[in-house]
């Protein structure tokens, strides 16, 4: 066997083990999901089963429960209360981070690096650190169990690695286009909305992404500064928790719908991400 033939071979089968390999990883992050499906689809007694059954018969009563059909609390104030809270804070997020990033990474301001690391400072906090001043603040300024307060600090909390991720996709860009629309007259707000913006839509769209995420999951913060009215999702979902009854079978149809518009969104956006992430990886 020549030396051409033998080195092919091999690449053939480190591409299968590779592809093996990520498959098997594949499954292991799908499985709980699927465990998790699964469970909502039965009665409350074959989901306590230990084992489980895999032959019990399937039951869309956890979703119907979960909705209210049996007399309980309706999910859509906090669904929707999560909602305006990620999406709004992610398009504030967005609004101050691009031309944060490009004055970080493009028309590079003084000692830019050490505004970088104070970004990265604000991050080595422990949240619940900032607990108790948060929560005196808001009672002081009559904002407690108000939405906007939570819009407001998953703002604040997203926009240093925002920055930091927009810098890192905005320095791959190359300055030549820039100039070349600064030498056609176009001004600031032209060149980041025409020229800037279109080229880094997947940093974007990946930032966007994340910042989505990472508000929708929020528990700590919602869980003290909301009672009611701006009840978020993950807060909704903690009330099913308890030691009295079975609502295991109804935890799981609460968790996976609670999961499905983070899912959704990374499924919609998949393509960007990927791209997005990988920015930079390659010169």
């Amino acid at each position: 066997m020549s030396t051409t033939a033998l080195r092919a071979r091999r690449a053939r089968g480190k591409g299968a083990g590779l592809g093996l390999l990520a498959w098997l990883l594949g499954i292991a992050f799908f499985l709980p999901i699927a465990w998790m499906a699964l469970t909502s689809l039965h009665s409350e007694t074959d989901a306590a089963t230990n084992p489980p059954s895999f032959a019990a018969s399937l039951t869309l009563d956890g979703y119907r429960e979960f909705f209210g059909a049996g007399g309980g609390a309706s999910p859509w104030p906090a669904l929707i209360n999560s909602t305006v809270a990620s999406v709004a804070s992610t398009l504030l997020v967005l609004l101050l981070a691009f031309p944060a990033a490009y004055a970080l990474s493009i028309n590079r301001v003084r000692k830019w690096t050490d505004v970088l690391f104070f970004f990265l400072s604000t991050k080595m906090l422990p949240a619940v650190a900032g607990l108790l001043p948060i929560y005196l603040f808001a009672k002081n300024a009559g904002m407690l169990d108000n939405i906007w307060l939570l819009v407001i600090l998953y703002t604040s909390m997203n926009l240093p690695i925002a920055v930091w991720m927009m810098q890192s996709f905005l320095a791959e860009i190359p300055v030549a286009v820039i100039e070349a629309a600064k030498v056609d007259g176009a001004r600031l707000p032209t060149i980041l909305a025409r020229v800037v913006a279109p080229i880094s839509l997947p940093g974007i769209a990946a930032t966007a992404l994340i910042c989505f995420i990472f508000s929708w999951n929020e528990l700590l913060f919602a869980r003290v500064l909301t009672g009611v009215v701006a009840e978020t999702a993950p807060v909704f979902l903690t009330g099913f928790i308890t030691s009295q009854g079975l609502f295991l079978a109804k935890v799981c149809a609460a968790s996976l719908v609670i999961s499905l518009p983070v899912l959704a969104a990374g499924f919609a956006a998949q393509d960007k991400l990927v791209q997005g992430l990988s920015l930079g990886a390659v010169k």
